[in-house]
């Protein structure tokens, strides 16, 4: 990792405060900003390069104003705005992008280019929907064991250390689907769900070890994963969700439950995959 954060911006309301979002995590970690906008061959076509330019320069300005001490530069890449930033994603710690772009609808809650670039971006995806008003001093995380949830709690840990803030681990577990006739399965349910809660508290503790300096909490609840994450996010200044978790298809490039916070999480959101994935 080149240790900078990249953010897509084109001059849109999310955009800005994709770009705010960064400079102040820049800040926090000591990284440095790139701030990427895609001039698209149409612009090129109609003589706009001076309005790419200049979204550009805006853009950079509100950056330096925020993070003076931060290494901020821009680039200008051509060709279409997924596979630039995908492109991008290489070569960054991280990447920033607002929840729609200038080309969505305006019912739409997550754009196109957000969905795409979180789903194969080589590196962590935060997608920022506003400014945030309050800050609550935590970070929430989805944590249900597998490959995919280990790299968010990885990215979670250190945005909770750079933050000084609580780091809050979820594990939403659902009941198995039963026929309504099965009324003696109520004492196995009830085993197999502190069965359950016991070894999702006990993944957390070896969390605790490596990171004392972290205040971290864990909660165990059965509930479907997206309406648990969308209540913890309620107190959250970020939410982070490993792309696929245990339920996701092998094939799956964002799971079910990564869609769902996207669309329904008003705070950022980071979408994280495994390392050996960010290929």
């Amino acid at each position: 990792m080149a240790g900078r954060i990249v953010v897509g911006v084109d001059g849109s309301a999310p955009a800005t405060a994709a770009v705010e979002w960064a400079a102040a995590d820049a800040r926090r970690r000591g990284l440095a900003l790139r701030l990427v906008h895609v001039c698209e061959q149409w612009a090129s076509a109609v003589g706009s390069m001076e309005y790419c330019s200049g979204v550009l320069g805006a853009a950079a300005g509100r950056a330096r104003a925020l993070a003076p001490d931060a290494d901020v530069s821009t680039g200008m890449p051509g060709g279409g705005v997924i596979d630039a930033l995908v492109g991008e994603s290489v070569t960054a710690e991280s990447m920033v992008l607002g929840s729609r772009g200038l080309g969505g609808f305006a019912g739409m809650v997550l754009g196109s280019v957000s969905m795409a670039v979180a789903g194969h971006a080589a590196c962590p995806v935060v997608v920022v929907r506003g400014t945030a008003v309050v800050q609550h001093g935590q970070v929430v995380v989805g944590y249900d064991g597998s490959e995919h949830s280990q790299a968010a709690m990885e990215y979670a840990v250190e945005q909770a250390r750079a933050r000084d803030a609580q780091l809050h681990v979820v594990y939403a577990w659902q009941l198995p689907v039963f026929s309504p006739y099965a009324a003696g399965y109520g004492p196995l349910l009830q085993d197999a769900y502190q069965q359950e809660v016991h070894m999702a508290a006990d993944r957390v503790v070896p969390w605790r070890e490596k990171n004392p300096d972290v205040r971290i909490v864990d909660d165990e609840v059965c509930e479907h994963p997206v309406s648990a994450l969308m209540k913890a996010a309620l107190t959250a200044d970020l939410v982070v969700i490993g792309s696929r978790g245990l339920g996701g298809f092998v094939s799956a490039v964002l799971g079910s439950v990564s869609h769902g916070v996207l669309h329904h999480v008003a705070c950022p959101v980071a979408v994280v995959r495994p390392r050996k994935e960010r290929t």
